[in-house]
């Protein structure tokens, strides 16, 4: 039986609240995260933050090691989309 490989990515987008004085070093271990962006930081130490991946497991792996991350006090994951041909536009 052949088994057909995915080519689909799943596309998150979490809001991250920070505490402002650890707004850079969270940006900086963020950035070493693959597949994880940060798109803006507010003042008050919100960033929204988006995660691609190749499977769930990998977008529920970052999103934990976001929220365990020092300097963090929330992520809500506020959206999750699966895109099975990311490189075609709906």
């Amino acid at each position: 039986m052949d088994r057909q490989v995915s080519t689909g990515i799943h596309i998150s987008s979490v809001i991250v609240g920070v505490l402002p004085a650890q707004v850079a070093g969270v940006q900086q271990a963020l950035a070493a995260l693959a597949g994880v962006e940060v798109h803006t930081v507010a003042d008050d130490g919100r960033m929204i933050v988006s995660i691609e991946s190749v499977g769930d497991d990998a977008t529920l792996s970052h999103f934990e090691t976001i929220r365990q991350m020092p300097g963090v006090l929330s992520a809500a994951l506020v959206y999750h989309q699966y895109e099975t041909d990311p490189d075609e536009e709906a």
